[in-house]
C-alpha cells in the first residue's frame, strides 16, 4: 500500500489531529513518514528601512523556531509510535507547492494533511493550501477534516 507518506503541517489543532492521523495510518501500513512545514519567504512592503517591522534575520530566526516546535510535534508523535520519521522545513511563496515539491523529491506516495473547513466566501477569499494540494497534486492526497463537533440532522442518531 503505501510505503512513504508526507505530512504536512501549519501547528493547528486540526494540524495535530492530520499528523496524529496519518502517522497512525503509517503505522497500520508500516511505512515511514516525512513531516513538513512551510513558511513564507521574507518580504518589504516599504522602501524605507526604518519602516520595516522585521529584518531578514529576525524573521528567519522566528520562523526557524517555528518551524522547529511544529516538526517537533511530528518527529515525537512518531517516536512515540515506534515510526520512521525525517522533517523537513520547506520555504516557498505558494506552500500548497513547497507540500508538492516535497512530497516529490522525497519520493511519497500519499500526503496527508488538514483541511480547516473554511466555507462559503471565507474559503473563497481566503484560498485553501488542501484544495491547492488537491487540485496540482499527482501525488494521492488525504485531507484529515476531523471528527465534527455537530452531527447533520440527517445522520444524528435518534
Amino acid at each position: 500500500m503505501y510505503r512513504h507518506i508526507l505530512i504536512a503541517t501549519d501547528g493547528s489543532d486540526f494540524s495535530e489531529q492530520a499528523v496524529n492521523h496519518g502517522i497512525a495510518l503509517a503505522k497500520a501500513v508500516n511505512a515511514k513518514v516525512t513531516g513538513v512545514t512551510v513558511s513564507t519567504p521574507f518580504h518589504i512592503f516599504s522602501t524605507e528601512a526604518g519602516m520595516a517591522t522585521d529584518t531578514l534575520e529576525a524573521y528567519s530566526a522566528r520562523m526557524g523556531e517555528v518551524a522547529a516546535q511544529r516538526l517537533a510535534q511530528v518527529k515525537d508523535a512518531a517516536a512515540a509510535a515506534d515510526v520512521s520519521c525525517d522533517i523537513v522545513h520547506a520555504q516557498h511563496e505558494h506552500p500548497y507547492q513547497a507540500i508538492i515539491d516535497t512530497a516529490t523529491n522525497r519520493g511519497c506516495d500519499l500526503i496527508v494533511l488538514a483541511s480547516h473547513g473554511r466555507r462559503g466566501i471565507s474559503a473563497i477569499v481566503l484560498g485553501s493550501e488542501a484544495a491547492k494540494v488537491l487540485t496540482h497534486s499527482t501525488i494521492p492526497v488525504l485531507v484529515y477534516r476531523g471528527p465534527r463537533a455537530k452531527l447533520s440532522p440527517y445522520f444524528a442518531a435518534s
